[in-house]
């Protein structure tokens, strides 16, 4: 299975300590060098520094084949390359939260799934408490949902 990160889902499974989720789920997960970049933002918090500085086995950073793809400034540079990386690697699965990023991929055909989406994952797999994962997500991060989204989540 190839899977693809943008930013957010990393720096918020990182922040509550879920981050070794992802192997457990996916086994590998792709990342191109922007989403490295913004990972490594001065303003990030203290847990992502410290993933950074011992960069898991199961991350790999792929650069893109491409030239970069003009139809995509619209949105963020992790979220273009993500888009594109996850394009170009056929993807089976692209870990994204923001919207217009999510709404683009899957005009492009690319399955997506957020940070939510990976906690639920973990839960059904009983690697965690999707409830308790949700609370120190919604009380230790700056993640935020919609409340009917956050309402699907929980029950």
């Amino acid at each position: 299975m190839i899977v693809v990160a943008d930013t957010s889902p990393l720096n918020y499974l990182i922040q509550i300590n879920c981050d070794s989720l992802l192997p457990k789920i996916y086994q590998q997960v792709f990342i191109p060098p922007a989403v490295l970049q913004e990972l490594k933002h001065p303003r990030a918090p203290k847990s992502v520094k410290l993933w950074l500085g011992r960069l898991p086995s199961w991350i790999e950073v792929h650069s893109l084949r491409m030239p970069p793809d003009n139809t995509l400034l619209f949105l963020d540079p992790g979220e273009r390359e993500a888009i594109q990386l996850a394009t170009e690697q056929h993807a089976d699965l692209l870990l994204i939260d923001e919207r217009r990023g999510r709404v683009e991929a899957a005009h492009r055909g690319l399955a997506t799934t957020g940070t939510l989406g990976v906690l639920l994952a973990a839960d059904k797999l009983g690697l965690i408490d999707r409830k308790l994962m949700y609370g120190k997500l919604i009380t230790e991060t700056s993640f935020r949902t919609t409340s009917e989204l956050e309402r699907k989540f929980l029950q």
